[in-house]
């Protein structure tokens, strides 16, 4: 089996973006769906960063077998949840631009430039909809589909905001702005919480079109009723505390303030990154996280 293509790969291969990208991938178990899904990550990504949550197939031996060919870093996070996951992946991550996409196969590649472009355009933070004009979904239902709907709708009236898709977690956003994105939280709800501190921080934000395939192999672990109240009870509590600076957040204009970001977080969690695999493609070594 392999992923439908969308598009013409060979398009993929010019559409070279002026900054560097990194994709950040939480894993649990799904190492069928890696052998799908790494092939298909377009090969101008400059690192690919998988975050593997504790897992009891061959999920960390696809990913090494797929590194020797590709710069592919493994960080294994002992924390529970897909925010502790991202939360390690994004502070390993070393590009411009840092994309989070899921490992269930029913996020395509393909559109990773899609994210890439509205962040070159202007945006400081780009969501993935599955409800505008050239997206969709085959993977929600009609109770999922509106619950979705009425936390969107919420979170609009609360913070002023105009998404037409909440619970999603294809996105992308400039690095610089991590101290802004950095996920505090770490379950089903971090996509909610990340796109809640670009709110009220005055990011600058881009939805863009995506379609959400079925699940190839496995079961997902949403539970669509307990991760929705969880959800709802972070935009209640989100919405009266102190939003982040944007003003404060580190990147390539502020390389000091990276160091000092990096220094204080790279430790807190427990997270580390295992040795690279050698690679003819891609020798560079990978900095130790302890």
């Amino acid at each position: 089996m392999t992923l439908p293509q969308l598009v013409d790969p060979r398009a993929l291969s010019t559409a070279l973006p002026i900054a560097s990208v990194s994709v950040v991938i939480p894993t649990l178990n799904e190492a069928d769906n890696l052998r799908l899904l790494l092939p298909n990550i377009p090969g101008w990504i400059d690192e690919v960063i998988l975050v593997d949550g504790r897992s009891t197939d061959e999920t960390v031996r696809v990913a090494e077998a797929f590194a020797r060919e590709r710069r592919l870093s493994i960080v294994m996070e002992p924390r529970k949840g897909k925010g502790a996951a991202l939360r390690a992946g994004f502070r390993a991550a070393h590009s411009d631009i840092i994309v989070a996409l899921d490992a269930d196969c029913s996020m395509h590649p393909c559109e990773i430039p899609l994210l890439v472009a509205a962040l070159m355009a202007g945006a400081d933070f780009a969501k993935g909809s599955r409800f505008i004009q050239g997206a969709g979904t085959a993977d929600m239902s009609w109770f999922r589909s509106v619950g979705n709907w009425g936390l969107t709708q919420i979170v609009n009236v609360l913070y002023g905001g105009s998404f037409s898709d909440l619970c999603y977690g294809y996105f992308a956003f400039w690095r610089r702005h991590l101290s802004v994105i950095d996920p505090a939280c770490d379950g089903f709800e971090v996509e909610t919480f990340i796109e809640l501190q670009a709110l009220k921080a005055k990011l600058r934000i881009a939805e863009v079109p995506s379609f959400e395939a079925l699940r190839i192999h496995g079961a997902s672990n949403l539970r669509a009723i307990p991760d929705g109240m969880q959800v709802l009870r972070t935009i209640l509590r989100e919405r009266w505390s102190h939003p982040r600076s944007a003003e404060n957040s580190f990147g390539m204009a502020d390389p000091q303030s990276l160091r000092r970001f990096a220094a204080a977080t790279a430790k807190t969690d427990g997270a580390r990154v295992l040795p690279p695999v050698a690679s003819s493609a891609a020798p560079e070594t990978t900095e130790m996280i302890s």
